[in-house]
């Protein structure tokens, strides 16, 4: 007798790693580090690099996709 469990399983989700290293999971958002903020730091006044600091939000229209890359989070 030959029993198909393909039926019976379901295959795991894959999470992206390189999505999982730059995004944080909030508890209604993704939050990532915003660019800019690298090299080249004299000629940015310190305004604007505290800004830069701050975790910035996923885009509402790349939500779905951001979270098919991480399912598990």
């Amino acid at each position: 007798m030959v029993s198909n469990f393909s039926s019976d399983l379901q295959m795991k989700l894959k999470t992206r790693k390189s999505a999982l290293k730059r995004i944080k999971v909030k508890k209604n958002c993704f939050a990532r580090k915003n660019a800019y903020k690298g090299h080249l730091l004299r000629k940015k006044n310190s305004k604007h690099l505290r800004r830069l600091s701050e975790a910035s939000q996923i885009h509402f229209s790349d939500f779905n996709a951001f979270s098919r890359m991480i399912p598990y989070q």
